[in-house]
């Protein structure tokens, strides 16, 4: 019988109750990270009025009473390793590090960046995690103001984000989009998830997953847009497989994009395929010159 480690234990406590923080203390949407994201635990994403813009965080979350040990005046000194350093200060998204008290049962903040990191005399690096600084709603305004950026900006973060799926369909991995839309809600509120189709008879390998709150908009006509570096039709087998003779609505009156599924009149499920566009194939090139340096005379 195997056991469950205590720190993972600590650590699971600590992302779920960031995860409590964000959404229930800062009303924005919590997307927990696959573990491939060095560094980086999770994304939190700024919503105004119930509208989504774009707006992320990136979080690395600490949880434990180790991690307040090194007091100051102010608060703790937080000493990450300089590969993690340089991993944040060049990531797309602003990053904030997230300590967890257990005792305390409260989620302290910090933001990394050139600003707030502290140099030491050993050529490491030390970050001050104010005591101040809890992770609630007054966080809000400094925290959505860290997130924001001109449209521009905003597009090209998107891109970069999204870099890691280009590059899986541009070696031929196929990827698909599962979606969960509650359709009687007015915060268009629902679940997506991002997954790998094996094309073993199976349902996809979840790689991503998050939620999302849309308003009145349709999915059909955002979700395109949140993959605009992809190319979206619907998951062949998926459909062919489908009984519509259960669907309460007209197929007569669906577009291209369409459920295969409903349940209870509630939720409407797609199963979607991304295809690697004009739009991603540039920006893999662009992104591959920027990083190394070196001109591809053919796409």
């Amino acid at each position: 019988m195997m056991h469950r480690k205590p720190a993972a234990k600590i650590g699971s406590i600590g992302v779920t109750r960031t995860q409590l923080a964000v959404e229930a203390e800062l009303g924005w949407l919590f997307r927990e990270q696959p573990t491939e994201d060095y560094g980086i635990d999770a994304h939190a994403e700024v919503v105004d009025a119930d509208q989504v813009r774009g707006r992320l965080l990136a979080l690395q979350i600490k949880s434990g009473s180790s991690w307040f040990r090194e007091q100051s005046p102010e608060g703790w000194w937080f000493r990450p390793d300089i590969e993690h350093v340089q991993y944040w200060i060049n990531h797309s998204l602003p990053v904030a590090v997230v300590l967890y008290h257990p005792e305390r049962e409260r989620c302290y903040w910090q933001l990394v960046n050139r600003e707030t990191l502290t140099e030491t005399s050993r050529r490491g690096w030390k970050l001050l995690v104010p005591e101040t600084q809890v992770l609630d709603e007054r966080a809000r305004t400094t925290l959505s103001q860290a997130a924001g950026g001109d449209p521009y900006t905003l597009r090209i973060r998107e891109l970069q984000l999204a870099r890691p799926w280009m590059e899986r369909l541009a070696e031929g991995t196929r990827l698909v989009i599962d979606i969960e839309e509650w359709v009687n809600k007015s915060s268009g509120r629902g679940a997506i998830s991002l997954g790998v189709d094996h094309e073993d008879g199976r349902d996809p390998e979840q790689i991503a997953s998050w939620t999302v709150l849309l308003g009145l908009s349709s999915y059909v006509d955002v979700v395109p847009k949140m993959f605009a570096w992809a190319d979206v039709s619907l998951h062949a087998e998926t459909y062919d497989d489908a009984d519509y003779d259960d669907y309460p609505f007209d197929r007569h009156d669906w577009g291209d994009l369409h459920p295969y599924m409903n349940s209870a009149n509630e939720v409407d499920f797609y199963r979607l395929e991304l295809t690697l566009n004009r739009l991603g194939r540039a920006f893999l090139l662009v992104d591959q010159f920027a990083a190394e340096g070196r001109r591809q005379l053919t796409a």
